[in-house]
């Protein structure tokens, strides 16, 4: 018996952690002994179902997890393997890793760098492989240390604090949007050299404004991703991964075809494994530990609930992992 944090809909939602056996896990090559899972967005709207992000039931949640592999019929794999999984679908059409143990599929899989520990695997998570996918993304479009200040939206969320600390930290002039005034010391300690009032982009604006930033990451959408379009300089990029303000997108085309800005969407959930796997070697690489513990805060299972709810109330800051 383990422990899992099930979502059902009889025909009302529920979301409670209870115990489960292995008979109650799904088919898969894999099963995963989860040492530790976290909460992105997307768990946070699955969890309080404020959004249709599951669609089979009863689900357990948690799309992101790292453990060690305890039985495969994979040849990749074998007992023991230390291993992360991000996104595929998991917790969402398939039973994720809020919970004890996971079954899932050999080639969802990415060996963990032995640079991180589960937990530290976990801090980064979804979130801040979503960031560092986003800033390859940025550099594949020519953004290079000293061309100028890059915009962070959304900055104290999980996305955000990541992207900033990598940022900075890889020689970039980082600017933080956030509506958190009270978070300026935090932000500042991961990296952020100025720090902007969300509301400066969160209302309609003009479809060509001031040129400022040389790129962009975004996990925000709507009239905040017009407004960086709009503000972006000549040939400069934004990379957009969220959807926090909105689903919406108030922009007109000048920006792309006057001044060449390229708006550049980046998927987390389906990457291909190189993709994955470049990510992930290269947060070993250019993410501080000291800053990822720094925007880190560990809960036991039996919090995950609650701590959802806070995190769709943004009363959360940096990174929540689930001790499981």
């Amino acid at each position: 018996m383990f422990q899992a944090l099930v979502l059902e809909k009889n025909p009302e939602f529920s979301a409670a952690v209870r115990e489960v056996d292995d008979s109650f896990l799904p088919e898969g090559d894999v099963t995963v002994a989860i040492e530790y899972s976290t909460l992105n967005y997307k768990d946070g709207l699955a969890i309080t179902n404020r959004s249709p992000v599951v669609r089979n039931w009863p689900m357990v949640a948690g799309i992101d997890g790292s453990g060690s592999v305890v039985e495969s019929s994979d040849p990749r794999w074998k007992p023991g393997d230390a291993v992360v999984l991000d996104g595929w679908g998991v917790g969402e059409t398939h039973k994720g890793c809020l919970a004890g143990k996971a079954r899932l599929k050999g080639a969802w899989l990415v060996r963990r760098p032995s640079a991180f520990s589960a937990r530290q695997a976990m801090a980064i998570g979804t979130a801040g492989y979503t960031a560092m996918l986003c800033a390859m993304a940025l550099e594949r479009h020519g953004l290079r240390p000293g061309d100028g200040e890059v915009l962070v939206t959304g900055a104290t969320g999980g996305v955000g604090s990541v992207a900033v600390a990598v940022l900075s930290q890889t020689g970039h002039k980082v600017v933080a949007a956030t509506g958190k005034a009270s978070e300026g010391d935090y932000l500042r300690k991961l990296g952020a050299s100025s720090i902007i009032d969300r509301a400066e982009l969160a209302t309609p604006g003009k479809p060509l404004q001031k040129e400022r930033w040389a790129g962009v990451i975004d996990a925000v959408g709507s009239h905040t991703l017009a407004n960086a379009c709009a503000q972006v300089r000549y040939g400069g990029a934004v990379a957009a991964c969220g959807l926090a303000q909105g689903i919406d997108l108030p922009a007109t085309v000048m920006p792309f075809i006057l001044r060449g800005v390229a708006l550049l969407g980046v998927d987390s959930v389906m990457a291909p494994m190189h993709l994955r796997e470049q990510a992930w070697l290269r947060l070993a690489r250019d993410l501080d530990p000291a800053l990822l513990e720094a925007m880190t805060t560990e809960i036991p299972l039996a919090q995950a609930v609650d701590a959802a709810q806070r995190l769709m109330a943004g009363q959360v800051r940096g990174r929540i992992v689930v001790k499981t």
